[in-house]
């Protein structure tokens, strides 16, 4: 007898749908799994019979027939334990040793383990998203999974099966099992503020703190230079304060990515703090932009829609740094291989921080630099110009007097008032943007802030004060700047304009940009 039953793989981000056909036939017993299965597929025989010997029923390993189960489609190569359930079900199926249900509309994922329990999968949530937008009535997943599968559900009903007995007996309509709900709706605004260190709790800094200010409310990228202790990780690490909250589309966006990759906890089944990655200096090139013979998402990808913190950055591998080329400009990564080409997501903003030179001290007021001029040159020469003309915003974070770190003591009251002031500030920016681009949106192309403008957005928004382009033009000139770094300005200034409502680009606002962007580290 044959049987068919509704899987899915994942393969990068994308879900393929999967139908797995059993056949069971007279003849010489054999038990095979065709269709391109890796290893750990291979080895569901195992797993799939002695669950089904130990829930009861009569195992394929001792039936005496010909067993043939199909992966459909058959190019497609199928990875992982997430069709364990299937076959369980089409086998029974098959054998007659359940009652025969409506299987259409119906998919089933899950890996058994040799009791017959059903054992939580990775990715639940992307399938659970490609799953409502196909207009599938049920998704049976483990119970472990249920509550993240469940923020997907609009008209598709998430059934979390502890066993693979009760799953048996709720598509025989001899048990009951209630779809999962999405849990209350959290205070994420709230809940995303706590225990985050707030810009205005630093001391001093404040040429700094403006300008993350400014990168905030239009995403753009940093790179801060500083001697040792004067307060560049800890700047970075207050920028996440500055974000402002995300929307359950994003919030649903980077839960899935995190799902894919085994990262989200049971205990945090949605994501709604934006992401923070800061990767060790000893990071390889498919440890950041992803990879792997099933590819997997890297570090700018789990940064998606956050940060991605490179502390001390020339302390990468080159190579490393080369390869954010592509995604910074093109807010995705390419992963290509033999037989399969995999595009993830990586709209982040790059967060850096240096050292003028290799001792940190170069330039400093208080404490001579121990460098010779050609270990400087050699140290800077780690980053590319390339790299540095995708960062929009370069600013120098000094050493702090006493009276700086000292001085200005406000309380707890008082730095949460200006904490308030500046987000709202960021928040009035970003809606501006969201106004701004929303037609844009429409037409299936997503941009959410300044940074992510390509030329045509600029021409159209980016309009100047004549005084403002002679300003401009005349820094082209004096500082050699670039066709990219030119545009990159505009962004700027598009930002600082918006963080004070101003329609039209302004002389003050084009010297602000300008002095982020021209302060390269070799004019030192």
């Amino acid at each position: 007898m044959l049987a068919k039953i509704y899987s899915a793989a994942i393969f990068g981000l994308e879900v393929i749908p999967i139908e797995v056909e059993i056949d069971v036939a007279n003849g010489l017993h054999s038990f095979n799994i065709v269709g391109l299965p890796d290893t750990s597929l291979k080895e569901a025989k195992e797993r799939v019979s002695a669950a089904i010997k130990n829930i009861g029923a009569k195992s394929p390993l001792r039936a005496n027939k010909k067993i043939t189960i199909n992966l459909a489609p058959a190019d497609v190569k199928k990875y992982g334990s997430y069709y364990d359930v299937a076959i369980a079900l089409g086998y029974l199926l098959a054998s007659e040793q359940m009652k025969p249900f409506n299987v259409s509309k119906k998919i089933f994922i899950g890996e058994l383990n040799l009791e017959g329990k059903i054992r939580p999968i990775t990715g639940a949530l992307a399938v659970a998203l490609w799953a409502e937008a196909n207009n599938y009535e049920y998704l049976f997943v483990p119970k472990a999974n249920a509550s993240e599968a469940s923020f997907a559900a609009k008209k598709l009903k998430i059934i979390g099966v502890d066993n693979l007995k009760d799953l048996i007996f709720y598509l025989e309509g001899s048990f009951n099992i209630l779809p999962c709900l999405p849990p209350p709706n959290l205070n994420t605004e709230q809940a995303s503020q706590e225990n985050i260190l707030n810009l205005t709790q630093i001391k001093g800094q404040e040429k700094a703190k403006r300008a993350l200010i400014v990168a905030a409310s239009g995403g753009h990228n940093v790179l801060m230079i500083g001697p040792p202790g004067s307060g560049k990780t800890l700047l970075a690490k207050a920028f996440v304060s500055l974000l402002p909250p995300m929307n359950l589309k994003e919030q649903l966006e980077i839960t899935k990515i995190y799902s894919i990759a085994g990262l989200l906890l049971p205990s945090h089944p949605l994501i709604y703090r934006r992401p923070f990655r800061s990767p060790h200096h000893t990071a390889s090139s498919a440890a950041l932009i992803g990879g792997g013979a099933l590819p997997q998402p890297g570090e700018i990808t789990l940064a998606h829609r956050g940060i991605l913190f490179l502390d001390e950055l020339p302390e990468f591998q080159r190579d490393v740094l080369e390869s954010l080329r592509q995604p910074l400009e093109e807010g995705e990564i390419s992963v290509s291989r033999a037989q399969s080409r995999v595009i993830f997501p990586a709209k982040f903003i790059l967060l850096a921080t240096m050292n003028p030179c290799p001792c940190g001290y170069f330039g400093d007021q208080k404490k001579e630099c121990i460098c010779r001029p050609s270990d400087i040159i050699r140290y800077r020469k780690k980053i590319s110009g390339p790299l540095l003309d995708r960062i929009d915003i370069i600013i120098e974070v000094p050493r702090l007097s006493f009276e700086e770190i000292n001085g200005n003591e406000n309380n707890d009251r008082n730095d949460c008032q200006k904490q308030k002031e500046i987000q709202e500030e960021i928040i009035k920016a970003r809606i501006i943007q969201e106004k701004r681009f929303a037609f844009l949106n429409k037409k299936s192309r997503s941009i959410f802030n300044n940074s992510e403008m390509g030329l045509k957005e600029i021409s159209t928004f980016c309009n100047l004060e004549k005084p403002a382009e002679q300003i401009l033009k005349s820094a082209m000139g004096k500082y050699n700047l670039s066709t990219r770094a030119y545009h990159r300005i505009l962004k700027i200034s598009r930002t600082i304009a918006d963080l004070e409502n101003q329609e039209i680009i302004k002389p003050q606002h084009i010297a602000e940009a300008l002095q982020y962007k021209t302060k390269a580290i070799w004019e030192e």
